[in-house]
C-alpha cells in the first residue's frame, strides 16, 4: 500500500492533501510511518477501508484527482468504488485507473469501466501504463 502515495503527497507541494485508502490497518500503518519518516505525514490522510465503504466521509465534491492502482480489481463492488469516487470528486475531475493486466481480464476491466459508465464517469484518455489495462475517467462537469 502508499508505492505512489509519498511521492504523490511531495508533488502536491505543502498546501496539497493526500487521501491513501487501503483494506489492510498494517499497510496503513506501514505508510504512516514511512510518511512520518519523509516529513508528509501531515499532507497524507491514511484511512482503512471496509469491504462496503472506502470511508471517505467528509469529502463529498472536494476531491480533484484519483489514482485508482491495481485497487478497483480487489473491491467487492466496483460499482461502489465508483459511486464513493464520485461522490468524493468534484466536477470536472479526472479518475486514473490501472489494472494489472496478469490478474485482470480484458473483461473483467471491462466490467469495471461499465460500473465507472453507470456511475457517470466518461472517457477522458487512454494512457499507456506498462503491464496494465489504463483509462483516464472524468466525473462531468458543467460543461458536459
Amino acid at each position: 500500500m502508499g508505492f505512489f502515495t509519498i511521492e504523490i503527497a511531495r508533488l502536491t507541494g505543502p498546501a496539497g492533501h493526500v487521501i491513501a485508502v487501503d483494506a489492510e490497518p498494517r499497510m496503513i500503518e506501514g505508510l504512516k510511518r514511512r510518511a512520518r519518516k519523509a516529513g508528509l505525514l501531515d499532507t497524507i490522510d491514511a484511512r482503512c477501508a471496509s469491504p462496503q465503504s472506502m470511508k471517505l466521509d467528509g469529502l463529498d465534491g472536494t476531491v480533484d484527482f484519483t489514482f485508482a492502482f491495481a485497487a478497483v480489481h480487489e473491491m467487492p463492488s466496483p460499482s461502489n468504488f465508483f459511486a464513493e469516487a464520485a461522490r468524493a470528486m468534484k466536477s470536472g475531475a479526472k479518475l486514473l485507473l490501472a489494472e494489472p493486466d496478469g490478474h485482470v481480464s480484458k473483461e473483467r476491466f471491462d466490467r469495471e469501466l461499465a460500473a465507472a459508465w453507470e456511475n457517470g464517469f466518461i472517457l477522458d484518455g487512454r494512457p499507456h501504463i506498462d503491464g496494465s489495462l489504463t483509462v483516464l475517467l472524468r466525473k462531468p462537469g458543467l460543461a458536459d
